[in-house]
């Protein structure tokens, strides 16, 4: 079917874009590894699709929004719970099922009622989104307008077309199953704790802001967006100013501006900057901050390099938990291409 208009965005919600696992390895050109900022969300929606780990999906920001799907086809959601049905029908995070042609999806707005809070889910359909590649990925830079659908976030009327999916009619049809989702890495007050990392500057701040990033809370605010994740708490201060050059940074980077209130980087980060780097949010924790809902409180855990290894194992470990789990029951592992933006070496 590729080449086909496999789905047509009736509401694109918040923001919508076309996501896949990232565009590393381009750094030097001052282009950011984008692609979805839950690798691990968009991983699990695309077994459960029946794709490649890096197959193109939909990230979809803060619900409201609605999808129809023009050609009989399986689907799976991962990430936040934002009340999706599927024709009325409730369609849980972590579940794979099949659509006919037709069908609409929709998921409820940021305000919706008896549910948890959360800020982004990610939609896989079997074949993948169907956009061009761009130096080696279909994810769409928003910043510097290309990637994805037209280099853009999607509009009310797009059509999206669907590569070819390895799955046959038999596994198209087959009733819907899910798996278990991750653990949300909560604390007992509900904040979402994230393992952080002492960065190349923290030792420039004082004591107390030393100790305050570890023992305060800290507010997601609302300016936060793909570009960075901006916490409210107490001003962080260095021992004395002094100017710095420029130097690389990553997504999970810990920068402090001159306000004293930290900026995480996120995935469409730049790739250098000039403020103190107090920290960094480890690796296996991106995903967490990437769904901590707007207004929500994190609180930040140090820890050292063996300890950001053994988490990153322990996200290997669920991985393979859930591919075991899959293989078992007889749903088709497709053949892996290797995925971008989930490599040692980036």
């Amino acid at each position: 079917m590729t080449g086909a208009s496999g789905l047509t965005v009736l509401r694109p919600g918040m923001l919508a874009s076309v996501q896949d696992l990232g565009r590393p390895g381009h750094r030097q050109l001052g282009i950011c590894p984008g692609g979805a900022l839950d690798t691990l969300a968009l991983t699990l929606a695309n077994r459960l699709a029946g794709n490649p780990d890096g197959a193109a999906g939909l990230e979809l920001t803060m619900g409201g929004c609605e999808i129809r799907f023009e050609v009989p086809t399986r689907i799976a959601l991962a990430g936040d719970d934002f009340g999706a049905t599927l024709d009325g029908v409730p369609l849980w995070p972590c579940w794979s099922l099949p659509v006919a042609a037709g069908q609409v999806l929709k998921l409820a707005g940021a305000n919706r009622s008896a549910l948890k809070a959360g800020l982004r889910s990610w939609l896989a359909v079997a074949g993948g989104i169907d956009v061009p590649v761009i130096l080696g990925s279909r994810s769409t830079d928003l910043k510097a307008g290309f990637g994805g659908h037209h280099g853009r976030a999607l509009k009310k009327g797009d059509k999206l077309a669907l590569g070819t999916t390895a799955l046959d009619a038999q596994q198209l049809a087959r009733r819907p199953f899910g798996v278990r989702s991750p653990d949300p890495g909560r604390g007992s007050d509900g904040a979402t704790v994230l393992r952080v990392m002492p960065g190349p500057e923290f030792e420039q701040f004082t004591i107390a802001s030393r100790e305050a990033l570890w023992g305060g809370s800290w507010r997601l605010t609302p300016q936060s967006n793909r570009m960075g994740s901006r916490l409210e708490g107490f001003e962080l201060k260095r021992r004395r100013a002094v100017d710095m050059l420029s130097s690389g940074v990553i997504p999970g980077t810990i920068q402090v501006p001159p306000a004293g209130q930290p900026i995480i980087l996120m995935g469409d980060a730049q790739t250098t900057g000039g403020y103190p780097r107090i920290g960094v949010v480890i690796r296996a924790d991106l995903w967490k901050l990437a769904q901590a809902p707007l207004n929500g409180r994190l609180r930040l855990q140090q820890v050292d390099s063996a300890q950001a290894l053994a988490a990153w194992d322990e996200r290997r470990r669920y991985l393979s938990q859930v591919a075991q789990g899959l293989a078992s029951a007889g749903w088709i592992a497709p053949a892996q291409n290797p995925p971008q933006g989930e490599s040692d070496a980036d």
